[in-house]
């Protein structure tokens, strides 16, 4: 078998990221990265869950540069396949990105631009930091399941809104404004869960929710700012919660999940830990990094700075997200 060498990076192609978008802009990406002289192999996702198997793959092969080239759900899979293998410890495993999703909230965090050639710039200069991901186990029916993620978690109304996106995607219908129609629209359809959480231990909460967040990173749906005290170095998950309340709210406070004055509103509390547990009544249902899961009883767990990403530069001005 052929090793590939140091510096070379496998892509993860998702010709259906972004609506389909990966099926039309792939060969332009494919001439930028052979103008750029980036040395590569890539292979294309051929459905759900299929980055993950790739991942895992292309380290057992002795890839050690690797660069998603869709959305974060692709993302996702990736941070799965790469913290599900024993080859070698997943921070030896440099993550890439180009942006091609409906939200790329992953890439705002860490600066990565949604310009195609200035994303495979990032990949030239390799600039790393070292991330903390999120673990997940969660329940599908009877069956225990063990997710990571590398963003943010939403439970309650943000997993229903998310089911209701990815379903339209997967009828390659969709766009950027679609989560945010979905936002509104699913508003008399969604009943109010009781839940109880419990944060390193400790309970903080018994009651009825209405949304909930778990954040390594801050944005989410394409843009929200629903976690918005995150760092995804400090060791620790951030923990937005909207308790019962009107509906009418999520109209009138639309944007506060913009601009992360979200947890300034009477009704949502914050908290912070390594470890969340979340028991329910009922089922609460989940979606991680975008990703439509299963239900509850959750343990969510941080793992720190396990995750090496390639990341862009900080803007004059704007204040750094991590703790370096």
């Amino acid at each position: 078998m052929n090793i590939p060498a140091p510096d070379k990076w496998l892509m993860i192609v998702n010709p259906n990221a972004g609506v389909k978008k990966g099926t039309k802009d792939w060969p332009k990406i494919l001439q930028l990265l052979r103008e750029e002289e980036i040395d590569f192999d890539f292979r294309l996702t051929t459905g759900r869950g299929n980055a993950i198997a790739l991942a895992h793959e292309a380290v057992a092969a002795g890839y050690r540069n690797l660069c998603v080239v869709g959305g974060d759900g692709t993302l996702n899979e990736a941070l799965n396949g790469i913290m599900g293998q024993e080859e070698i410890t997943p921070e030896r495993v440099a993550v890439g990105m180009i942006p091609l999703g409906t939200g790329n909230d992953w890439c705002r965090m860490f600066h990565v631009p949604f310009d195609y050639r200035q994303a495979i710039h990032l990949l030239k200069e390799k600039r790393t930091v070292l991330q903390d991901a999120g673990k997940v186990t969660y329940y599908h029916g009877e069956e225990r399941v063990i997710r990571y993620f590398m963003n943010v978690a939403g439970m309650g109304y943000d997993a229903l809104v998310a089911k209701k996106t990815n379903l339209l995607k997967e009828k390659g219908w969709g766009g950027p404004l679609t989560y945010m129609y979905f936002v509104f629209a699913s508003l008399f359809q969604y009943r109010f869960m009781e839940a109880v959480i419990e944060v390193d231990g400790q309970p903080v909460f018994k009651g009825e929710i209405f949304s909930m967040n778990v954040g390594i990173c801050k944005y989410s749906g394409g843009g929200m700012m629903q976690v918005p005290h995150a760092i995804p170095d400090d060791g620790l998950l951030d923990v937005t919660l909207i308790r019962k309340a009107p509906k009418w709210i999520v109209i009138r406070y639309a944007g506060k999940l913009y601009d992360g004055s979200l947890t300034d509103l009477p009704m949502v509390s914050t908290f912070r830990g390594e470890t969340i547990r979340i028991r329910s009544t009922g089922r609460i249902y989940l979606e991680t990094d975008g990703e439509s899961l299963g239900h509850t009883p959750f343990t969510f767990e941080v793992l720190p700075r396990c995750i090496r990403v390639v990341h862009g530069i900080i803007p004059a001005g704007q204040p750094n997200p991590l703790i370096l």
